[in-house]
């Protein structure tokens, strides 16, 4: 697929976006060339490739899940302006 310098300035008059005509020649052949590696990638053979998340085989190391401080939570609320029922209660700011 390869575009045309119309089709070019059509994309950047839909976009929003004023090109002068060498502008567009330019992007012409800078968006041609990337048409043409899509269809390179498209041309290999994949089959029995599997797909991966990262280019080198690794884990990662996840650290036991267990809690490390201790619950706080009264002496928070004592501190707190007003609380009720384990709540913060602030100002109500829309009426």
């Amino acid at each position: 697929m390869s575009l045309t310098p119309e089709q070019v300035k059509r994309i950047a008059h839909l976009a929003r976006i004023e090109v002068s005509e060498a502008e567009a020649l330019t992007t012409q052949g800078h968006l041609n060339g990337i048409f043409a590696l899509i269809e390179q990638m498209q041309a290999v053979d994949t089959t029995g490739v599997e797909p991966m998340a990262h280019a080198q085989d690794v884990s990662q190391r996840l650290r036991t899940d267990v809690v490390s401080e201790s619950d706080r939570r009264a002496a928070y609320q004592a501190v707190a302006p007003e609380a009720e029922a384990g709540l913060y209660l602030v100002p109500k700011v829309i009426e």
